[in-house]
């Protein structure tokens, strides 16, 4: 049996979850919480934010649950790449296995957080929607991706 292309997961997302790291290392150690830096001013800022909930910061006062419910998650989502990384590669499944990868290494990012620091390091602020992080980048690609796939199936 090939390996290589759960291996090619794994190594993928390890990929997506260094660059998330590596980002908020550079933030933490460049702006102090709240600090706002204009890249593109009112377009783009660099702005330090912890979020202890999930998207939005919703559920905000439960860490602990949520960190159980993220490691189950992750869990979950290794397994169903395991599973979808051992088939037979076709198009059908190169849009999901990518998807599948940028959501399993943006929870693992996030999570990484939760577990050093308490809570989610956020600092890409274009002023209209939320602070938010590059594993949260990976997150919403990857539903994108699942979502296109969805609605290009064809109907029988």
């Amino acid at each position: 049996m090939n390996s290589f292309p759960l291996l090619f997961f794994y190594v993928s997302a390890m990929g997506v979850v260094t660059i998330d790291q590596l980002s908020k290392f550079l933030i933490l150690h460049k702006l102090s919480l709240g600090e706002t830096v204009p890249l593109i001013p009112d377009v783009l800022h660099l702005t330090l934010v912890h979020n202890r909930g999930i998207a939005f910061g919703m559920l905000g006062g439960y860490d602990k649950l949520l960190l159980v419910a993220i490691s189950l998650s992750i869990l979950v989502l290794a397994i169903m790449g395991h599973i979808l990384w051992k088939r037979p590669s076709t198009r059908f499944f190169t849009l999901n296995r990518t998807a599948l990868m940028l959501i399993f290494a943006g929870a693992v990012g996030n999570w990484l957080d939760r577990l050093r620091y308490g809570a989610v390091i956020d600092f890409l602020d274009f002023r209209v929607w939320p602070v938010f992080n590059v594993a949260d980048t990976a997150i919403s690609i990857g539903v994108g991706l699942y979502l296109i796939h969805f609605f290009k199936q064809p109907s029988t």
